[in-house]
């Protein structure tokens, strides 16, 4: 059972039910695999609604190993979600939205 507090969801993806999380780490993997400067612009990027189907194997992969899944985004790319595309998108806004929403980190660049 995922902990909300923790920012976990959980979600079936290659026919499992899996736990993701965004750790510390995994925020960190994602600033470097998208050239994000710090985690507002992390946030502000997530926050466009312009993913591609690369970025969101390397979001659902890198809340795979944030909850100490041993996978590459390689194997992500081979998986199956619930609804094809649409489940992929639904589980990485789950996860961002799990991960940022009520932690005023999107708002901190906006803050004097």
């Amino acid at each position: 059972m995922p902990n909300k507090y923790r920012g976990e969801i959980e979600a079936e993806l290659g026919g499992r039910r899996r736990t993701l999380v965004l750790t510390l780490g995994a925020l960190a993997e994602l600033e470097a695999a998208f050239g994000a400067a710090d985690l507002v612009a992390l946030a502000e990027r997530f926050g466009a609604g312009r993913l591609s189907a690369r970025d969101l194997v390397r979001i659902i992969g890198a809340g795979l190993r944030g909850a100490g899944e041993p996978i590459s985004d390689d194997e992500v790319a081979a998986m199956t979600a619930e609804r094809g595309a649409a489940g992929f998108v639904r589980i990485a806004a789950e996860l961002i939205a799990a991960t940022f929403d009520d932690t005023g980190v999107a708002d901190a660049g906006t803050a004097r």
